[in-house]
């Protein structure tokens, strides 16, 4: 197994310039490119798909050649696999207490 560091997600209640809108997720997020520190901003939109846990608590995301290992490790599965592009996956999971979002590109 092994993981790549991509980002930190840190939830905001208000939005920041340059965000970008997802519609289908409900949510308005920024590009970790952005900033030097790799920190993508998040605010979640009323109705969203994402747990509530997310709305209140950073996460740290990895890309991964394969979710399973990592799935079938985690303390729990907080958003299990979504395609949310042509061959782009995402979870969440938790270890250790701490959220963590998987990232698939095939």
């Amino acid at each position: 197994m092994a993981a790549e560091f991509l980002h930190i997600g840190i939830p905001v209640t208000t939005k920041k310039p340059g965000m970008d809108y997802n519609e289908e997720l409900k949510i308005w997020t920024s590009n970790p490119d952005d900033y030097e520190f790799r920190i993508e901003y998040l605010k979640f939109e009323e109705g969203t798909c994402f747990p509530e846990i997310m709305h209140k608590n950073p996460h740290v995301a990895y890309q991964v050649d394969d979710m399973k290992p990592y799935l079938d490790s985690a303390q729990s599965v907080i958003f299990p696999p979504r395609e949310i592009g042509p061959g782009v996956s995402i979870a969440f999971i938790t270890v250790d207490d701490t959220i963590i979002e998987l990232f698939v590109e095939k």
